[in-house]
């Protein structure tokens, strides 16, 4: 491990990014700011009022996992679509950041983690003078819903291996298996979007999801299991990167970078969710490594 890889980082100067919210339909902005030491990854929402509310991005705060990650406070802040920003930080070792949002959701740009990417990647990274937090795995954790499945298992780095498998010719069972890193994160998932099914779209629009969803931020599905997107897939398996994409986006709500080996069959929000809580409530299946272990601790909620 590298004597940065060893320290925390933040970007190098504020940015804004605007876009509109895959679910709500409605604009949105969404503001970078560098992070002190130590602050971690943290939402402020701007309230038409004025008001602002803070929401540290901690699997503590998370209040639905139903078709995307939501951050609450109380009963009058909420932040949905999480996952995308959450996953390119943590892939790429951003350690602290002030997330300003003027919205109820995070953008959904092109429905991947690309344009968080290169965002960040254009406004440069700092490293900063204090030590990174890890959870270290020690034992195994397992979460099942149904037919699926998920686990946290002891690994010396950070590895995700992530299978899906659908009733659907074109995706059916994929899989994508990997050690973590920067360019990895870079160059083989943060260009996976999300996607869906022409069948489920009026269930969803009648329950006030997706409305936001178009072809140019969502791979759609048609009923005869082609692609309806005229620029087709990114990758064969671009269904299986997306589902990766999620699973470090929300497993990024640890408090800490996550060193184990993640698995999961058939997953979703949910399950991530649902597997990090079996790690989180369990003091004997994870190390704090790094930082201040009191302040780790603290901070996990």
């Amino acid at each position: 491990m590298s004597e940065d890889s060893r320290l925390q980082s933040t970007i190098a100067r504020a940015f804004t990014l605007h876009g509109i919210g895959v679910h709500s339909g409605t604009p949105v902005s969404l503001t970078f700011h560098p992070g002190a030491p130590d602050s971690g990854i943290v939402f402020t929402q701007v309230h038409p009022d004025g008001s602002v509310v803070t929401i540290p991005a901690i699997s503590a705060n998370v209040g639905s996992t139903d078709f995307c990650t939501v951050l609450c406070q109380g009963e009058t802040a909420a932040v949905g679509t999480v996952e995308h920003v959450m996953a390119a930080l943590s892939g790429l070792e951003i350690d602290n950041v002030e997330l300003e949002i003027m919205g109820s959701e995070v953008p959904i740009l092109d429905g991947s983690a690309a344009a968080f990417i290169d965002a960040i990647d254009g406004a440069g990274r700092t490293i900063q003078n204090a030590p990174r937090r890890f959870l270290r795995v020690l034992k195994t954790v397992r979460a099942e819903r149904g037919g699926s499945w998920a686990e946290l298992t002891p690994h010396d780095g950070r590895r995700f291996e992530i299978d899906i498998d659908f009733d659907c010719t074109l995706i059916g069972r994929q899989s994508w298996h990997g050690d973590l890193d920067a360019e990895t994160f870079r160059h083989e998932l943060a260009r996976a979007r999300t996607f869906g099914f022409m069948r489920d779209v009026e269930r969803l629009w009648a329950s006030g999801h997706a409305l936001g969803s178009s072809l140019e931020n969502s791979l759609v599905i048609s009923d005869d299991d082609t692609v309806i997107n005229g620029d087709g897939l990114r990758f064969a398996d671009e269904f299986a990167r997306h589902k990766t994409v999620d699973a470090i986006g929300d497993l990024a709500l640890a408090g800490g970078h996550l060193l184990g080996c993640y698995r999961s069959y058939r997953g979703g929000h949910r399950l991530n969710g649902m597997a990090l809580q079996a790690l989180l409530s369990d003091p004997t299946a994870y190390a704090v490594v790094g930082g201040d272990e009191a302040d780790a601790i603290a901070v996990l909620g």
